[in-house]
């Protein structure tokens, strides 16, 4: 009995998978009109693709959506990433470019100073007390600098040594309204003879130089050049402080005030040059008041 039972499962089984292969068979042929099943089976998928269609495109839409806005963001955050990093890389060339043309302009200014010697510093602070006006420089004692040296970059005079230590010294500028700084100048006029003077104080509203004490009748021309007259002794003559741009009588109509245009940027100063003279000129006297000049 349980033999026949065996043999008759067998034989069901056989039967399904022969009607199942002629199915499949008969549904592959080339026909034109499906058979009922067929089209139910087929409509009623359809169907319900429709109806998930739309539901899975939103939400596949909507996760490539966050992945792409994560993308954009990232790559956002990167590219800005370069642009600040090139925006520092622009500042940086541009700070190179201009040391490197300050360098060679001193260099170049070094030949003018040949009777001097020349020592290189970098600017390393700068005083905001506008009566004082001063800068600190990486160069001190142990380099040979000493109090009242004149200071220049490569346009001209700034000002000079206030004080020294060690490895650093105190520079102090043109513009500083202290009354005792000082300065011998004269007024280059080509072959004329040069008018002689003194630069005391500093217009803060004009942003120029006055050069006192000049001689009442003397003939000074806008756009003169300004230089140091070496008559104090300590400062070399001739370097440049500026040029004339105006020309005043002072208040007591003895002596007239040139207004000077300092040629050198008083207040963008990186690198300087301090002035050591080779050989102090003993016998000269200053003008009228020099005995504070360089102090």
């Amino acid at each position: 009995m349980p033999q026949f039972f065996l043999n008759k499962r067998l034989i069901i089984l056989l039967v399904s998978i022969i009607i199942l292969v002629a199915l499949i068979g008969f549904s592959l042929r080339d026909r034109e009109q499906l058979t009922w099943p067929e089209q139910f089976l087929k409509d009623t998928t359809g169907f319900v693709q429709h109806i998930l269609a739309k539901p899975t495109g939103y939400i596949t839409g909507f996760f490539e959506d966050v992945k792409g806005l994560t993308n954009t963001y990232e790559e956002n955050k990167e590219l800005k990433k370069r642009l600040d990093e090139l925006a520092q890389l622009e500042v940086d060339v541009q700070l190179l470019a201009k040391e490197n043309a300050e360098l060679r302009e001193m260099l170049d200014k070094q030949d003018s100073l040949r009777n001097f010697k020349p020592i290189h510093a970098t600017v390393i602070a700068r005083n905001a007390d506008r009566w004082e006006e001063l800068l600190i420089i990486n160069k001190g004692k142990t380099n040979g600098i000493e109090k009242n040296m004149a200071v220049v970059t490569a346009n001209g005079l700034i000002g000079k040594i206030k004080s020294t230590q060690q490895f650093t010294s105190t520079v102090q500028l043109l513009s500083a309204m202290d009354p005792t700084n000082r300065i011998s100048a004269e007024i280059l006029r080509g072959d004329e003879e040069s008018i002689y003077g003194t630069i005391e104080g500093y217009d803060e509203k004009r942003e120029l130089l006055k050069l006192k004490r000049i001689p009442n009748d003397a003939k000074i021309e806008k756009g003169q050049k300004v230089v140091t007259s070496g008559m104090g002794g300590i400062f070399p003559a001739g370097l440049p402080i500026g040029e004339v741009v105006d020309v005043e009588p002072d208040e007591f109509g003895l002596n007239q005030t040139a207004y000077v245009k300092p040629g050198a940027n008083l207040y963008d100063i990186r690198n300087v040059i301090v002035v050591e003279r080779e050989m102090i000129q003993p016998g000269k006297n200053d003008d009228a008041g020099e005995e504070e000049e360089d102090r």
